[in-house]
Protein backbone atom coordinates (compact mmCIF):
# COMPACT_ATOMS: atom_id res chain seq x y z
CA UNK A 1 0.00 0.00 0.00
CA UNK A 2 3.14 2.77 1.00
CA UNK A 3 4.30 1.93 -2.56
CA UNK A 4 1.44 2.22 -4.62
CA UNK A 5 0.74 5.74 -2.50
CA UNK A 6 4.44 6.46 -2.94
CA UNK A 7 4.08 5.69 -6.72
CA UNK A 8 1.12 7.87 -6.70
CA UNK A 9 2.26 10.85 -5.63
CA UNK A 10 5.16 10.81 -7.82
CA UNK A 11 3.66 10.51 -10.82
CA UNK A 12 1.27 13.33 -9.27
CA UNK A 13 4.37 15.54 -9.20
CA UNK A 14 5.63 14.46 -12.60
CA UNK A 15 2.27 15.18 -13.96
CA UNK A 16 1.89 18.47 -12.27
CA UNK A 17 5.25 19.77 -13.22
CA UNK A 18 4.29 18.73 -16.95
CA UNK A 19 1.15 20.67 -16.87
CA UNK A 20 3.17 23.85 -15.81
CA UNK A 21 5.64 23.94 -18.58
CA UNK A 22 2.71 23.05 -20.92
CA UNK A 23 1.21 26.14 -19.49
CA UNK A 24 4.16 28.06 -19.48
CA UNK A 25 4.79 27.82 -23.50
CA UNK A 26 1.19 27.31 -24.67
CA UNK A 27 1.07 29.57 -27.64
CA UNK A 28 -2.40 30.57 -26.73
CA UNK A 29 -2.15 31.27 -23.49
CA UNK A 30 -2.99 29.22 -19.92
CA UNK A 31 -6.37 30.73 -18.75
CA UNK A 32 -9.27 28.95 -18.26
CA UNK A 33 -11.28 30.40 -21.38
CA UNK A 34 -8.93 30.96 -24.28
CA UNK A 35 -9.55 33.79 -27.15
CA UNK A 36 -11.48 32.25 -30.06
CA UNK A 37 -9.51 34.14 -32.56
CA UNK A 38 -6.59 31.98 -31.60
CA UNK A 39 -8.55 29.30 -33.56
CA UNK A 40 -9.07 29.91 -37.72
CA UNK A 41 -11.15 26.93 -37.60
CA UNK A 42 -14.06 28.21 -35.01
CA UNK A 43 -15.06 30.87 -38.08
CA UNK A 44 -15.76 27.40 -40.21
CA UNK A 45 -17.54 25.37 -37.26
CA UNK A 46 -19.90 27.92 -36.51
CA UNK A 47 -20.45 28.61 -40.26
CA UNK A 48 -21.30 24.74 -40.23
CA UNK A 49 -23.58 24.37 -37.05
CA UNK A 50 -26.88 24.86 -39.20
CA UNK A 51 -26.26 21.87 -41.01
CA UNK A 52 -24.68 20.03 -38.15
CA UNK A 53 -27.73 20.94 -36.18
CA UNK A 54 -29.83 19.28 -39.25
CA UNK A 55 -27.85 16.17 -38.89
CA UNK A 56 -27.86 16.09 -35.28
CA UNK A 57 -31.92 15.96 -35.73
CA UNK A 58 -31.52 12.38 -37.02
CA UNK A 59 -29.53 11.12 -34.52
CA UNK A 60 -31.61 12.63 -31.35
CA UNK A 61 -34.36 10.04 -32.97
CA UNK A 62 -32.56 7.38 -31.77
CA UNK A 63 -31.14 9.29 -28.27
CA UNK A 64 -32.83 6.48 -26.31
CA UNK A 65 -30.36 3.86 -27.48
CA UNK A 66 -26.76 6.07 -27.50
CA UNK A 67 -24.25 5.13 -25.21
CA UNK A 68 -23.94 7.34 -22.44
CA UNK A 69 -20.22 8.04 -21.44
CA UNK A 70 -19.91 5.67 -18.47
CA UNK A 71 -20.76 2.77 -20.85
CA UNK A 72 -17.90 3.90 -22.72
CA UNK A 73 -15.28 5.10 -20.13
CA UNK A 74 -16.21 3.28 -16.92
CA UNK A 75 -13.55 5.82 -15.46
CA UNK A 76 -16.22 8.57 -16.19
CA UNK A 77 -18.16 6.70 -13.12
CA UNK A 78 -20.00 8.98 -10.60
CA UNK A 79 -19.74 12.55 -12.48
CA UNK A 80 -23.59 12.11 -14.00
CA UNK A 81 -26.28 9.57 -12.56
CA UNK A 82 -26.87 6.93 -15.08
CA UNK A 83 -27.75 7.52 -18.82
CA UNK A 84 -27.61 11.39 -18.13
CA UNK A 85 -24.77 12.22 -20.30
CA UNK A 86 -25.35 10.68 -23.85
CA UNK A 87 -22.43 10.51 -26.83
CA UNK A 88 -22.69 10.26 -30.46
CA UNK A 89 -18.53 9.70 -31.25
CA UNK A 90 -16.96 10.94 -34.53
CA UNK A 91 -13.43 10.53 -33.45
CA UNK A 92 -11.09 10.03 -30.57
CA UNK A 93 -7.31 9.62 -30.55
CA UNK A 94 -7.15 8.37 -33.89
CA UNK A 95 -10.15 6.33 -34.49
CA UNK A 96 -12.88 7.16 -36.86
CA UNK A 97 -16.09 6.26 -36.47
CA UNK A 98 -17.09 5.95 -40.41
CA UNK A 99 -20.83 5.01 -40.02
CA UNK A 100 -21.25 7.92 -37.89
CA UNK A 101 -19.31 10.20 -40.35
CA UNK A 102 -21.58 8.71 -43.08
CA UNK A 103 -25.15 9.43 -41.28
CA UNK A 104 -23.39 13.04 -40.79
CA UNK A 105 -21.45 13.96 -43.42
CA UNK A 106 -21.55 17.70 -42.82
CA UNK A 107 -20.25 17.26 -39.57
CA UNK A 108 -18.07 14.73 -40.89
CA UNK A 109 -16.63 17.09 -43.75
CA UNK A 110 -16.37 20.12 -41.24
CA UNK A 111 -14.34 17.99 -38.35
CA UNK A 112 -12.21 16.81 -40.85
CA UNK A 113 -10.90 20.14 -41.69
CA UNK A 114 -9.57 21.19 -37.89
CA UNK A 115 -5.76 20.97 -37.54
CA UNK A 116 -4.66 18.41 -34.74
CA UNK A 117 -7.99 17.30 -33.91
CA UNK A 118 -8.24 14.26 -31.14
CA UNK A 119 -11.75 14.31 -30.29
CA UNK A 120 -15.06 14.77 -31.65
CA UNK A 121 -18.52 13.96 -30.42
CA UNK A 122 -22.19 15.02 -29.86
CA UNK A 123 -22.67 15.64 -26.18
CA UNK A 124 -26.12 15.16 -24.98
CA UNK A 125 -27.13 16.11 -21.40
CA UNK A 126 -30.68 15.30 -19.96
CA UNK A 127 -32.98 17.82 -18.58
CA UNK A 128 -32.13 18.44 -14.82
CA UNK A 129 -28.88 16.50 -14.98
CA UNK A 130 -25.41 17.42 -12.94
CA UNK A 131 -22.09 17.10 -14.61
CA UNK A 132 -20.40 16.89 -10.75
CA UNK A 133 -16.71 18.87 -10.59
CA UNK A 134 -14.23 17.55 -12.13
CA UNK A 135 -10.57 17.97 -14.25
CA UNK A 136 -8.78 16.95 -17.72
CA UNK A 137 -5.86 14.71 -16.93
CA UNK A 138 -3.62 16.72 -19.63
CA UNK A 139 -2.45 20.28 -20.79
CA UNK A 140 -1.74 19.28 -24.25
CA UNK A 141 -5.44 19.68 -25.63
CA UNK A 142 -7.10 22.28 -26.01
CA UNK A 143 -11.25 21.71 -25.72
CA UNK A 144 -14.08 23.25 -27.21
CA UNK A 145 -17.97 23.30 -27.43
CA UNK A 146 -20.25 24.00 -30.25
CA UNK A 147 -23.33 25.19 -28.98
CA UNK A 148 -26.52 23.16 -31.01
CA UNK A 149 -29.37 22.82 -28.80
CA UNK A 150 -29.55 25.27 -25.99
CA UNK A 151 -33.14 25.06 -23.56
CA UNK A 152 -34.68 28.20 -22.08
CA UNK A 153 -33.99 29.49 -19.83
CA UNK A 154 -30.52 30.19 -21.10
CA UNK A 155 -28.72 30.94 -17.71
CA UNK A 156 -30.07 28.00 -16.27
CA UNK A 157 -28.00 25.57 -18.32
CA UNK A 158 -24.24 26.48 -17.79
CA UNK A 159 -20.66 25.13 -17.10
CA UNK A 160 -18.07 26.67 -14.80
CA UNK A 161 -14.68 26.54 -16.05
CA UNK A 162 -12.42 27.61 -13.01
CA UNK A 163 -14.19 30.78 -10.89
CA UNK A 164 -15.80 31.41 -14.71
CA UNK A 165 -19.39 30.94 -15.54
CA UNK A 166 -20.18 29.74 -19.04
CA UNK A 167 -23.58 30.02 -20.74
CA UNK A 168 -24.16 28.15 -24.14
CA UNK A 169 -25.35 30.02 -27.97
CA UNK A 170 -26.57 28.08 -30.51
CA UNK A 171 -24.37 28.27 -33.28
CA UNK A 172 -21.10 30.06 -31.61
CA UNK A 173 -18.35 28.29 -30.05
CA UNK A 174 -16.84 28.48 -26.53
CA UNK A 175 -13.11 27.60 -26.42
CA UNK A 176 -11.68 26.45 -22.74
CA UNK A 177 -9.23 24.57 -20.97
CA UNK A 178 -10.75 21.60 -19.58
CA UNK A 179 -7.64 20.91 -17.15
CA UNK A 180 -9.10 23.62 -14.99
CA UNK A 181 -11.84 22.25 -12.38
CA UNK A 182 -15.20 22.59 -14.23
CA UNK A 183 -19.21 21.54 -13.80
CA UNK A 184 -21.47 21.25 -15.85
CA UNK A 185 -25.57 22.18 -14.89
CA UNK A 186 -28.60 21.66 -17.15
CA UNK A 187 -31.74 22.79 -14.48
CA UNK A 188 -33.80 23.20 -17.51
CA UNK A 189 -36.70 20.74 -18.74
CA UNK A 190 -34.97 20.44 -22.09
CA UNK A 191 -31.85 18.35 -23.28
CA UNK A 192 -28.75 20.64 -24.16
CA UNK A 193 -25.88 19.45 -26.91
CA UNK A 194 -23.28 20.41 -27.90
CA UNK A 195 -20.59 19.21 -30.52
CA UNK A 196 -17.42 18.74 -28.00
CA UNK A 197 -14.23 19.03 -29.93
CA UNK A 198 -11.03 18.27 -28.11
CA UNK A 199 -7.31 19.96 -29.97
CA UNK A 200 -3.99 20.39 -30.40
CA UNK A 201 -2.88 22.75 -27.85
CA UNK A 202 0.08 25.05 -30.40
CA UNK A 203 3.00 25.11 -29.12
CA UNK A 204 6.60 25.87 -30.10
CA UNK A 205 8.30 23.04 -32.25
CA UNK A 206 9.88 20.94 -29.96
CA UNK A 207 6.87 21.08 -27.24
CA UNK A 208 4.74 20.26 -30.57
CA UNK A 209 6.45 17.15 -31.23
CA UNK A 210 6.48 15.71 -27.49
CA UNK A 211 2.98 16.70 -27.20
CA UNK A 212 1.95 14.65 -30.55
CA UNK A 213 4.47 11.84 -29.47
CA UNK A 214 3.06 11.42 -25.76
CA UNK A 215 -1.00 11.73 -27.32
CA UNK A 216 0.44 8.49 -29.53
CA UNK A 217 1.19 6.92 -26.37
CA UNK A 218 -2.01 7.68 -24.83
CA UNK A 219 -3.60 5.75 -27.01
CA UNK A 220 -1.96 2.58 -26.36
CA UNK A 221 -3.17 2.53 -22.61
CA UNK A 222 -6.26 0.64 -21.40
CA UNK A 223 -7.85 4.18 -20.87
CA UNK A 224 -8.42 4.42 -24.38
CA UNK A 225 -8.20 0.83 -25.69
CA UNK A 226 -10.73 -0.47 -23.71
CA UNK A 227 -13.35 2.95 -25.00
CA UNK A 228 -12.26 2.06 -28.33
CA UNK A 229 -13.24 -1.53 -28.37
CA UNK A 230 -16.61 -0.70 -26.53
CA UNK A 231 -17.65 1.64 -29.02
CA UNK A 232 -17.24 -0.91 -31.60
CA UNK A 233 -19.39 -3.30 -29.94
CA UNK A 234 -21.95 -0.86 -29.35
CA UNK A 235 -21.75 0.47 -33.10
CA UNK A 236 -22.24 -3.42 -34.44
CA UNK A 237 -25.11 -3.66 -32.25
CA UNK A 238 -26.85 -0.10 -33.31
CA UNK A 239 -26.14 -0.29 -37.36
CA UNK A 240 -26.56 -4.61 -36.78
CA UNK A 241 -22.93 -5.88 -37.39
Amino acid sequence: MRVRKSVARFTRRRQDALERWFGQHSLVGNDPILDRGDFPWVERLEAAAPAIRRELEGVLSDRQRLPSLQDLSPTQMGITKGGDWKTFFFHAYGLRSERHCARCPETARVLDSIPGLQLAFFSILAPHAHISAHKGVYKGLIRAHLGLVVPEPRDKVRMRVGDEIVVWEEGRCVVFDDTYNHEVWNDTDGIRVVLLIDVLRPFPPVLRALNKALIRVATLTPFVTRAARKHREWEQAFYGG
